[in-house]
């Protein structure tokens, strides 16, 4: 009867005991926190170990794993409590993928990369793109892409450049070279001094707007309240190419683009020149399909793109968008359709969503 009294009085505790609700959620928030142990097994596990529950009554807590085996407890087979946490172990599976990606002269094949790890490629690839935002292919090509640019930036020829980064063909490289350097090798590696960019400053409800035109579209569009702070921005930008102020021609397109500050909803066909990583492209196309007068989370804009884990990167490259309104950014917000922060202002974001008939933004 007494040990009934004391069991029960056992459960009593453990079920008051925050430390027990994660262990009912399996929430892996809490592994490393603590550690609970089942005394009729003998064997502790962390809290979100997927094992059948135990009786509240048999639960005890443990701080460390030290502490559990000092009290005469054994790990679990399933959680595995005395090894690092699943996701460090992902992360540093993935972490000397990037590294063996990185040091090679050529990128590794998907199956190199899943055989070093242990794990079949479906998995690999799974688990990489879960990781990083991107998969393997695009990581390698991101940083073939680094490498030549630091290639052409510190006076490596063209052709020294294409080797360094692990091209074995010219032909290879060019096909790739717009894409990856948003102009020619040559005109990057003179840090765009070829380039020429013409641009314009005009007025619109929100404050100033700046237009620039590349030779390939619109590259940059932004607002603010200081237009010579936007071209101040634009010359950071494109420091060392030809800044061109606009003639009467061009003020027809920023007339245009003033249009699409007073009337979002109306969507344009303007030629853009969008530059970026390939992540960061990745994220605008998914934005440029966001419909006139919707909005969508970060967190829905990750899982689009593939990548679910990647939404504070998501956030990251809304934050970078050279293009505004002409990438909708503003369409974005948080889970809870609370308005976050936009590049240009919290005000502007919420006058562009009522324009476009979004209630409450």
């Amino acid at each position: 009867m007494q040990a009934q009294i004391t069991r029960q009085a056992a459960a009593i505790k453990t079920l008051n005991d925050p430390r027990w609700s994660a262990v009912v959620a399996r929430d892996r928030r809490q592994d490393g926190k603590f550690f609970y142990a089942v005394k009729t097994t003998g064997v502790y596990c962390r809290p979100s170990c997927p094992s059948r529950r135990a009786n509240p009554g048999n639960i005890a807590f443990y701080a460390t794993t030290a502490a559990a085996e000092a009290a005469g407890f054994r790990a679990c087979k399933r959680c595995r409590p005395d090894r690092p946490p699943l996701e460090v172990q992902h992360a540093a599976t993935v972490a000397r993928a990037c590294r063996m990606i990185e040091s090679a002269e050529e990128a590794p094949s998907l199956a190199v990369l899943a055989k070093d790890s242990g794990i079949s490629p479906y998995h690999f690839h799974r688990l990489f793109k879960a990781v990083t935002g991107v998969t393997p292919k695009e990581y390698a090509n991101a940083h073939r892409t680094r490498r030549v640019q630091r290639s052409l930036q510190t006076g490596s020829s063209v052709t020294e450049a294409i080797f360094d980064a692990g091209f074995n063909s010219n032909s290879r490289f060019y096909e790739q070279a717009n894409a990856m350097l948003g102009m020619s090798p040559s005109q990057f590696r003179r840090r765009g001094a070829d380039e020429q960019i013409r641009f314009a400053v005009g007025q619109s409800s929100l404050g100033a707007i700046l237009v620039a035109v590349s030779a390939k579209g619109v590259c940059a569009i932004t607002m603010g309240d200081d237009p010579n702070q936007l071209v101040r921005e634009l010359q950071d930008r494109f420091s060392n190419a030809t800044l061109v102020g606009s003639d009467e021609g061009f003020e027809s397109l920023v007339a245009q683009v003033v249009g699409l500050v007073e009337a979002p909803s109306l969507g344009s066909n303007l030629p853009l020149d969008v530059r970026g990583t390939a992540f960061q492209r990745r994220v605008w196309k998914a934005l440029s399909k966001i419909p006139a007068g919707s909005t969508v989370s970060y967190a829905s804009i990750a899982k689009k793109i593939g990548a679910p884990q990647s939404v504070r990167a998501v956030a990251q490259a809304c934050g970078a968008n050279p293009l505004a309104i002409a990438i909708p950014c503003h369409r974005v917000v948080r889970t809870d359709g609370a308005l976050s922060g936009y590049r240009w202002g919290i005000e502007r974001k919420r006058t562009l969503l009522t324009r476009e008939g979004v209630s409450r933004p």
